[in-house]
């Protein structure tokens, strides 16, 4: 086993460097290039079905594959999303010059492989260790690519053998010839021929087959499946017919075609009739949101509403009864511009007896207050002698103190003290 040099270390780190997890990414990657020396890596710009591009982290080059007991070389393009490892990797066959992809469910007529490890990708559990040997088993009993048939081959029945490409080290001294990759026995592209479906075009971009998806459109927003969102597909049929092969001849009729097409269009209609579904769904979910925060608006509303007919009511009676005081003040007002004469008696009156006995308490002591003056400055005028002064003061005095207390307590009975 080859161990990673500091170099490479540090040009992976680079590569990986605006990935959202480099460090996981970077382990999944030197654990790959530590056992399969035949691949590379290398940032290169990636180019997406709807033209948008981007600079991904690639693997380049081959994988060992081991067919009928012999071990060739398969060339492979692994592609890692800047999610990695949250989406699964892009992967392509890219046969050289002298070589010829052989289509199957497994390798489209572009390259592009599909296989049930990258349909059903975990991000926590899947890595690139396990889906390289996944590859090696799969192209081991399918593989992808075969050599162009020579121009001097004389046609025949027999499966037209393809050279070996890349022999593997230690796989030298065989005999020309014996290292040729033979086309699996019962296959429809067995032929010397070539010949492929019609609607597997190379202009096309995605490949036509049922339950498979096309890579997402833009570089900066992957699908979490980025193979489709159906179950991986079986392309055998009872009796081990292919589908678009009459009796497995190889012969495609326009009725086999047409039914491939309608068999994609009917995919492509599931999935947007699913994705409509579950955004209809969402809508919903969102109204019905909606109409219980409605709901419950309304009954505070109305709660508010209620409360301010209340608080109306009752302001229209406080108005009603200020405006029945000023006419009232009003009127009063009239008379005193008349100069009518008041009655000082009946400027103030009471409503209670108890009142109107702390009303009096009240007025005579008052007078008893302005008494002890005047008696003062009569004593400080000469007017009277100080024997007269002590003696008046005196019984005023005790008369004062009687009438507080008589008026402490009727503010007491009249409830007047806190």
């Amino acid at each position: 086993m080859v161990k990673m040099t500091s170099l490479d270390e540090g040009k992976i780190r680079q590569g990986l460097s605006k990935y959202q997890n480099p460090d996981i990414t970077r382990k999944h990657v030197m654990s790959v290039l530590n056992i399969y020396t035949g691949l590379q890596c290398e940032a290169k710009e990636f180019v997406f079905n709807d033209g948008s591009r981007k600079e991904l982290f690639n693997l380049q080059g081959t994988i060992p594959v081991s067919y009928n007991g012999t071990c060739y070389n398969i060339p492979v393009s692994i592609w890692l999303m800047d999610t990695h490892p949250n989406n699964a990797p892009i992967c392509y066959v890219r046969p050289t010059a002298d070589m010829t992809i052989k289509v199957s469910m497994f390798v489209d007529h572009n390259g592009k492989i599909y296989l049930p490890y990258l349909h059903d990708w975990l991000p926590h559990s899947s890595d690139l260790l396990s889906l390289i040997q996944i590859m090696i088993v799969t192209f081991g009993e399918q593989p992808p690519v075969y050599s162009k048939p020579r121009q001097d081959a004389q046609p025949s029945t027999t499966p037209y053998p393809v050279q070996s490409f890349m022999h593997m080290p230690g796989t030298g001294g065989h005999a020309p010839g014996s290292n040729f990759l033979p086309y699996p026995q019962n296959s429809q592209y067995s032929g010397g021929s070539n010949v492929y479906p019609p609607y597997m075009s190379t202009a096309s971009s995605s490949f036509p087959y049922p339950g498979y998806g096309s890579y997402g459109g833009a570089a900066s927003n992957y699908p979490s499946q980025n193979y489709g969102s159906y179950p991986y597909p079986s392309t055998t049929q009872p009796g081990g017919v292919m589908p678009g092969t009459a009796g497995g001849s190889g012969t495609i009729t326009e009725e086999h075609i047409r039914a491939s097409l309608l068999s994609a269009v009917e995919d492509k209609l599931r999935r947007r009739l699913k994705e409509q579904f579950s955004q209809l769904l969402a809508e919903l979910e969102t109204l019905r949101r909606t109409h219980q925060e409605l709901t419950s608006g309304s009954a505070h509303l109305s709660e508010l509403f209620d409360k301010l007919q209340k608080e109306k009511s009752e302001i229209e009676k406080n108005i009603t009864i200020l405006q029945d005081k000023e006419a009232e003040l009003e009127k009063e007002i009239a008379k005193l511009s008349d100069n009518q004469s008041i009655d000082v008696d009946e400027a103030v009156t009471t409503i209670a007896p108890l009142y109107k006995q702390m009303l009096n308490a009240f007025a005579e002591e008052a007078a008893t207050e302005d008494a002890i003056y005047y008696l003062g400055e009569g004593l400080r005028c000469s007017i009277i002698d100080l024997d007269a002064f002590l003696k008046q003061v005196r019984q005023l005095s005790r008369r004062q103190f009687m009438l507080r207390a008589l008026m402490q307590r009727c503010r007491q009975k009249a409830g007047l003290v806190g």
